[in-house]
């Protein structure tokens, strides 16, 4: 969960706790039943009443944890919870401290009575360093990771900061996050970061193979009741459904949130002074529209805050995907970058008009997420709403995919041809395409590019099989003027209609 500790450097923990502090809602609440119904009524009661931050100070001793004494705080695993009743999944506690100052109360559901867990230094080793007193009151946790049979060593997924969880796939590489929700990010003001105050996790069956788990999500714009079911695999697949209640008109909502880290990699070298040809946890946005079209943007390190919005009616997915999986093309065997998952969110019932939008933000090194997509509904966030979404979040490798053949890389660099004397200022893109019915095509086959660019000149525009590979290759020469982004739109086509996915481009001369 080292990543996660980095989200703080851009803000990105908010000002929440669960509505009562750990220890007030103990003696409060203790047990009290549970359902469904009953978090959504609460989402609700609390959206019609004005937004209360927490209010609960740290003791010293966690306040001032510096990162090694953090670290060496561990979970004891032998007091895991649902370990001594044999079930197939272990839930384990993450510590106050650092970066995660804000506790969150946890509850155990049985049979439809919630019971808060306490916070107990006995549950934790601590380094030899650390002062701890014997005796703590309830301050509650930072979050929660979800442990799965066979495998209790490695976690499958886990809630950490703000709305913030991640998931692994058959590799049990962890890469990017998904937020319960996003609220205008990318535009020029902070950006709001809802939080989870409270988690009710049931306790499962002895045969279960998911676990359930419901939220509490807060902040000053918006409430919001979830739930997950999370079926861990070789793809952990989390059906989500979300229950919002604004306070107050929402400028830019974002459903569906997703956040990775991309620094530089084939298509975009501006912040490569590294050892390593490629640093991204995830290297380009598919989308599978409404209308059928698949697309694919590879992913930039913008040199400023950027958003892209892809209009759309009842999407049918999206996602941020790792696609190159070549450990040569990262040559790093610590951050494991080519085992890092894809996740792709499916919508449930229709999501209606609106965009898939993309944000892509400048950062010099790999411990900053800059990259975050989500759904935008057209119609507006207002209060008094109540406002559904279910979706179904994968965790791994997509489970579906185009028929026709995708892009596997993107390259740009000086156009024209090398020797060429009065060489016209251009920039080169290569775009290789594999799959679907390229790779049945003999080499003398009639294959055409169609490629669009919303200013410039697309000039010495090729496509052809790549020799020694079963790749087919587009590349052409972009001429233009001034520093304004150009937008680039590519697809290969034959006689019988298009072979490959549509690939999209933003493209920012220098200034």
């Amino acid at each position: 969960m080292a990543r996660l500790l980095t989200l703080a450097a851009w803000g990105m923990l908010g000002p929440a706790a669960f509505y009562a502090p750990p220890s007030e809602a103990k003696g409060k609440l203790g047990s009290k039943p549970f359902s469904k119904a009953w978090l959504i009524g609460e989402a609700k009661r609390l959206s019609q009443k004005a937004f209360n931050p927490p209010k609960q100070k740290l003791p010293g001793w966690i306040n001032d944890l510096d990162w090694d004494e953090y670290q060496s705080i561990r979970f004891k695993t032998k007091r895991s919870l649902w370990k001594k009743q044999d079930l197939p999944f272990q839930a384990r506690f993450f510590h106050l401290g650092l970066f995660f100052r804000h506790p969150v109360q946890i509850h155990e559901v049985i049979h439809g009575v919630a019971e808060p867990i306490e916070y107990s230094p006995r549950l934790f080793q601590f380094g030899s360093t650390l002062k701890v007193p014997q005796k703590s009151r309830d301050i509650g946790f930072a979050g929660f990771r979800v442990h799965a049979e066979p495998d209790f060593e490695r976690d499958m997924f886990a809630f950490l900061g703000a709305s913030y969880f991640r998931a692994v796939g058959a590799t049990k590489q962890y890469g990017l996050s998904a937020r319960g929700l996003a609220i205008d990010t990318g535009l020029p003001r902070p950006e709001e970061f809802p939080e989870f105050r409270g988690f009710w996790l049931e306790r499962p069956s002895p045969k279960a193979e998911f676990v359930t788990i419901h939220a509490l999500l807060d902040s000053p714009s918006i409430c919001g009741a979830y739930t997950f079911e999370v079926n861990p695999g070789d793809t952990t697949v989390m059906d989500i459904e979300a229950h919002l209640f604004p306070r107050k008109a929402i400028e830019r909502i974002g459903v569906a949130p997703l956040t990775s880290m991309y620094q530089h990699g084939e298509n975009d070298r501006r912040v490569s002074d590294d050892f390593r040809p490629e640093i991204h946890d995830s290297d380009g946005l598919a989308i599978w529209t409404g209308p059928g079209e698949w697309i694919w943007r590879p992913l930039v390190n913008s040199p400023v805050v950027r958003v892209n919005s892809f209009l759309d009616d009842n999407p049918r997915g999206f996602g941020l995907l790792q696609r190159d999986r070549n450990f040569d093309h990262y040559l790093d065997d610590g951050a494991n970058y080519h085992l890092r998952p894809s996740a792709w969110v499916e919508p449930g019932d229709g999501w209606g008009r609106g965009a898939v939008q993309l944000v892509e933000i400048p950062t010099q090194d790999e411990t900053f997420d800059n990259i975050v997509v989500f759904w935008s509904p057209e119609q507006p966030f207002l209060p008094g709403q109540e406002r559904i979404f279910k979706y179904r979040l994968h965790w791994g490798e997509p489970p579906v995919g185009s028929s026709a053949a995708r892009v596997i890389s993107t390259r740009i660099g000086a156009g024209g041809i090398p020797g060429q004397k009065n060489r016209i200022p251009s920039r080169k893109f290569v775009i290789d395409f594999q799959g679907g019915r390229l790779n049945d095509l003999l080499e003398t086959t009639a294959v055409e590019p169609v490629i669009e660019a919303s200013r410039g000149e697309i000039k010495a525009w090729a496509a052809r099989p790549l020799l020694g590979t079963r790749a087919w290759r587009c590349n052409f020469d972009l001429i233009s003027e001034g520093s304004e982004p150009i937008d680039l739109r590519c697809y290969l086509h034959d006689k019988l209609g298009a072979l490959t996915e549509t690939w999209l481009y933003q493209w920012t001369p220098p200034a």
